[in-house]
Order: C-alpha cells, then structure tokens, then sequence
C-alpha cells in the first residue's frame, strides 16, 4: 500500500502533532514537493539543527514506503506520487530518511557514518497532522527533534500563510 510501511518500528524517538488550514490532498502535494527539493541538497549543520560536527554538511535522502519497502523521491517518483495523492490522498505517509554527513576541513571534504530514520507522518481528516521519528541506526548527529523541525521549517519556508502549525 502506498505510503504505508508494514514493518514501521515499535520504538518512537520524537511525536510532535500539528494542524494545517490546508487540505489534505494539497498539504500532502506540499509534502512530497518540498521534501523532493529537499532531497541529495547540501545544508550546513546550522541550517538543520544544532551543529555536532563543527563546518559539516548534511544530505538528505528521502524515500515512500510502499508497504515493505520504500521508492526513491526522484523526478519520476515525485510525478508517480503527486498523481497518486491527486487520486486519493493517503491516511499516512511513511519516509525513509537517510542522513549522509560530511566533515570539511583543510579544504577537503571526508564522509562519515549515516543515520537512518523513519518518519511517519499521519492525517487526521480534521486538519492534525502527527509526526513520529524513529532512529534506525547511525551516530545520530541529528537529533530526531531536529529532523522534525528541519522538515516543519521547509514546508512553511516561503509561504504566506504557515501551512504546519504546531498544536
């Protein structure tokens, strides 16, 4: 089932809940826009959250579930899921977010270990939109609540009416 993750994990690390004056069909059109934008772009550690490797950059890789295992946000998938939520918007929206980290020094730039997240995003038909995160693996040197609130940061980003806000 798309958007859904059948073996999402028991272990929660962070929940935040907000409300949208969106729909939902648009807010989840948002959603995979700005999260397609986002993804393999270069953010500094003070863009995303608080800074635990001094001048590192991030990259995100986003990912859908489509029940057991998760699709690429890429152009083509980007195309495929804008029409799917055009259909019938989803009850939930499952990522996988790999979090590639790189450390600058002297000019050159060495990668270190990833971080792997899961990160639920659930719809209430009444506007509140439930974010859970869940850490898979890695040094975690983005914290779960700074994922979330990176993520909440980009969807409202150049907006003028706050599409997420927080409950």
């Amino acid at each position: 089932m798309l958007g859904f993750y059948e073996n999402f994990p028991q272990t929660i690390h962070r929940t935040e809940t907000f409300t949208s004056p969106m729909a939902r069909l648009k807010l989840q059109q948002k959603i995979i826009q700005t999260l397609y934008e986002i993804n393999c772009g270069t953010f500094s550690f003070e863009e995303v959250g608080n800074p635990t490797v001094e001048g590192g950059t991030i990259v995100f890789e986003f990912g859908l579930a489509d029940t057991y295992c998760f699709c690429y946000l890429n152009a083509g998938e980007n195309e495929r899921l804008q029409k799917a939520a055009k259909a019938e918007p989803l009850q939930v929206m499952d990522w996988f977010v790999g979090i590639r980290y790189y450390r600058n020094a002297a000019g050159k730039k060495s990668p270190l270990k990833f971080d792997y997240y899961v990160l639920r995003m659930g719809f209430n038909p009444k506007g509140a939109v439930a974010l859970s995160v869940s850490h898979e693996r890695g040094p975690r040197y983005l914290s779960p609540q700074d994922l979330l609130t990176f993520v909440f940061r980009r969807l409202n980003k150049d907006e003028p009416k706050k599409i997420l806000k927080r409950s």
